[in-house]
Parts: C-alpha cells; structure tokens; sequence
C-alpha cells in the first residue's frame, strides 16, 4: 500500500516539476488522487479521483497523454488510467477494501531511462466499450473529405450485411471522425433494428480479452461472445492487431464466421491494411474484400461548418472571426479543432473575459503559424496519394512509380518549405544534391506536357493548403 503511494507521489511531483509555469494544470491537477491500482490479466488500472466532471473533462482532454508518459517512465507493466469523479480527494489510504498490490516499480528515472508500456492506453470513464450516444450521423458534419465514408456507412446502418460492403473499412488518421461514424452506425441500428446484437468493442479490447481468455481456458467463452451473440461487430483501431499471432488467428475466424452467416462488419484504423505491420495476409485480403472509405483532414470550409456546430451544440457565442481563425489554426485535426474550442472557453469563462479575436489569440498563440508544415508530413500527403509507404520515398528503389512519387515529393519540399538541395536529399534517404536537382528539373519539365502529373501535384498540393492555410 505504501509503495501505491510513493509511486503515484513520484508521477504527480515529477509531472508537477515539468510544468511549473502551467496554472491551469496545477490547478486542474492538483486535486487528483489515487484511489487504487487494480491488478488485472489485460492491463493494471490507475483508477484516479477527481472532485468534479469539469476536472475530469479538462485532464482527458488537456494531460492524459503526458500522465501516462509520466506512469509508465516509473511502472514497468501494461495499464490503463481510469477517471472517476468522487466529489472528493480520496486516497490510497482512505478505502481498507481495495486491491492491495505488491507494485513492481522501477528506479524512478535516476538514470534518465524511461519504460514504456506498449499497451498502455488512457482509458476515460469506463472500463466497458460502450457506444456513445452523442455520435449519431445527425451530428456528423459532411464534407468533400468524409462524403464517402459517411455514406457508406449510413447505407450499412440501413441495411447492414450488404455483400459489396461487407466489411466496410474506414480509414484515416487520428481524430477524423472514424470512432463517430462507428458509432453512428451502431446507434442507428440499435433506434431501427433493436432485434440485432451489436457489439462494438476496441481492437485493445479483444486483443486483451483473448489474451484473458487464453490464459484462463476459457476461449469458448470467449468465442461464444463475438460469433454467436453478436450480430453486427464494429471495431476500433484494429491497427493494434498486427501486435499478436494468436489474437489475429481468433479475429480471422471470428471474420470468417461473420462472413459466411451474412453479418456485418465494420473496422477502422489510421492506416491502410497493407500498412498494418504485422498483419496476416488472409487477413488483410478478407479486408480489402469489402469496401474502403478513406477519411482525410477536412478543407477550411468543413472546418469553419465543424466549429459552428460545436460551438452551437455547447451554447458558445463565438464572432465570425474567431470561427475563421480558430478553423485557420486548427490544421491537423477535428480532436484539435475541438480542443481549441475548449481552451478558448474554459480561459474565458475562468477569467470571465468575453470571447473574442484578441482572446483567441492569445490563449491559441502557439497554434498560430498558418505556414506551418513540415519535410514528414509533405512525405505523408504524398505516400497517402500515391497509395505507397512513407518508407519508399526514402529507400533506393528505381521502380518507375515510386521514383516519380519520390520526384514530386522532392519538388513539393523545394516549393513549400525553404529548404536547402543538401536537406532535402538527406530527408529522402541520403542522397546527394545532384539528385534532387534532376528531380526538380525534371518534374518542372513534365507538368506542361503530362496532365496526370500536373493533377497529382495539384491535389497534393490542396491538402497542403487544407493544412496551411495559404
């Protein structure tokens, strides 16, 4: 017991000690207290209290990620952090029927190494995957990068088990809105088709549950809950999966089953399925049998319509331009653009300021470089659009697909990011200046007479303005 409480005092005073120039989370952080460390097969739980729901909203949002670096640089096993409003500062101490755990802990970073918990995850509110009632399609905002997504998966929701849509595999990275349209889907089926079992349940989920399950001997269980009382499944992050050999032989059968009654299911990841490391090829051909829908960083516009939304769903007052210019910075996703909405009104509600531009700017002011963007993501945008990996841009292949894909990213650095001939050939695996100079020219030299070549670049060079700004 004593050892729960050193170690939860060494996370706290060394988070503490990091920001010590961060009023909001020394005061939004302060009152969070250990209640326990639960042992479990899937991952041990921190299961933090905190005295009200706007602390526990303002932790998920603002610090989970930097507490589970801080829990995990001092406790060498998988876990996950659950927040639990207890109107109170209760502690370790206080509960004499808790768990009592002899906690393995690790020198506490005297030598600078940290220890990271490959499973780890933040794990808000609840330990069930239960669907969210607030994502429905009717609070999905549609844009020209979502459309296809959006409708793929409401055609499932009103007939699911479609054989050209089964599975339905959504793409995208972090903070797009895949874990809205899952769940949309979800809900939809439960108002209409309230006959069906759903079950929709995280990739991290099964994959610890089988794990669970394996070594308990009790896979039948196990097996009984996703094939046969489950009708429709829909699963989050399923990019975890590539991490175990037996949990993929589980989750292909569990496929096959599905498959062959007519079911349906529905996955999303952050990456394509043949970018997933580690995943079995029977797998990920069974998923590319379906359909894919991929979602991409939303254009200005959506972005502004996405605000407005949000802002009106909460009661937020927000001037015309504070919309254009909190939709202008927020570059990288909607789980951003969200969370600059929330800055924004927690700073002004807890210095009872009115919300206007001079504000944003001010509370935002690290978000506001509308020419940011890096060598990375320009590499990104340009595998994405290429349907390639990051990796072979940088590596020596001469295949002619991939050579012109490498070309083009190399003109788009030179125009968009200042730049030296020198960086960017060591950006694209260490090549010599020579090299980007014949790319340039010759990408420069080919836009006038190949129209697909000028197309790719314009189309990238869109999304680069969906990032930028300009």
């Amino acid at each position: 017991m004593a050892q729960g409480t050193l170690l939860w005092d060494q996370i706290k005073s060394n988070l503490k000690s990091k920001n010590l120039d961060n009023r909001p989370l020394q005061m939004w952080f302060e009152p969070t207290s250990l209640i326990s460390i639960e042992q479990a097969v899937d991952g041990d739980r921190f299961r933090l209290g905190v005295p009200t729901e706007l602390h526990k909203y303002w932790i998920s949002q603002n610090l989970l990620d930097r507490l589970c670096s801080e829990i995990s640089a001092l406790y060498n096993h998988p876990f996950q952090v659950e927040l639990i409003v207890t109107g109170e500062n209760k502690t370790l101490e206080e509960d004499d029927d808790l768990v009592q755990l002899d906690i393995p802990l690790a020198q506490f970073n005297q030598n600078g190494k940290n220890y990271t918990n490959e499973f780890s995850k933040p794990l808000l509110a609840s330990s069930n995957d239960t669907l969210n009632p607030d994502y429905k399609f009717s609070t999905f905002v549609v844009g020209r990068n979502n459309e296809f997504a959006h409708a793929a998966s409401y055609s499932i929701a009103e007939n699911p088990g479609k054989e050209n849509y089964n599975p339905l595999f959504i793409c995208g990275p972090t903070g797009m809105g895949k874990t809205h349209l899952l769940n949309a889907v979800g809900n939809n089926l439960v108002e209409k088709r309230p006959d069906l079992k759903i079950c929709y349940v995280s990739a991290e989920r099964f994959l610890n549950e089988c794990i669970s399950s394996i070594r308990r001997s009790e896979m039948d269980k196990f097996r009984m809950r996703f094939r046969e009382r489950c009708q429709v499944l829909l699963m989050d992050d399923i990019q975890i999966l590539g991490r175990g050999e037996a949990v993929q032989e589980e989750f292909f059968h569990t496929l096959n089953d599905f498959f062959e009654k007519g079911q349906q299911v529905i996955v999303a990841s952050d990456r394509m399925p043949k970018e997933i490391k580690g995943l079995e090829d029977r797998i990920r051909t069974r998923l590319e049998w379906g359909l894919i829908a991929d979602i991409q960083m939303p254009d200005i516009e959506t972005r502004v319509a996405i605000l407005k939304y949000k802002a009106e769903q909460r009661r937020i007052y927000l001037p015309n331009d504070v919309i254009n210019y909190i939709s202008r910075i927020s570059k990288r996703s909607i789980r951003e653009l969200e969370g600059n909405l929330n800055k924004v009104k927690m700073f002004s509600e807890l210095q009872g300021l009115e919300i206007n531009l001079s504000l944003a700017k001010k509370v935002l002011a690290t978000h506001d470089d509308t020419t940011s963007i890096t060598i990375d993501e320009i590499l990104k945008l340009t595998a994405s659009h290429y349907n390639i990996r990051v990796a072979d841009l940088k590596a020596k292949s001469r295949t002619k697909p991939i050579v012109s894909a490498r070309q083009v990213a190399m003109y788009l650095v030179k125009n968009h990011l200042d730049k030296s001939l020198v960086d960017i050939g060591q950006a694209f695996g260490g090549r010599d200046h020579t090299t980007v100079i014949n790319a340039l020219k010759r990408v420069e030299d080919q836009q006038s007479k190949n129209l697909d070549l000028k197309r790719d670049i314009e189309e990238i060079e869109s999304r680069i303005h969906n990032i930028t700004g300009v």
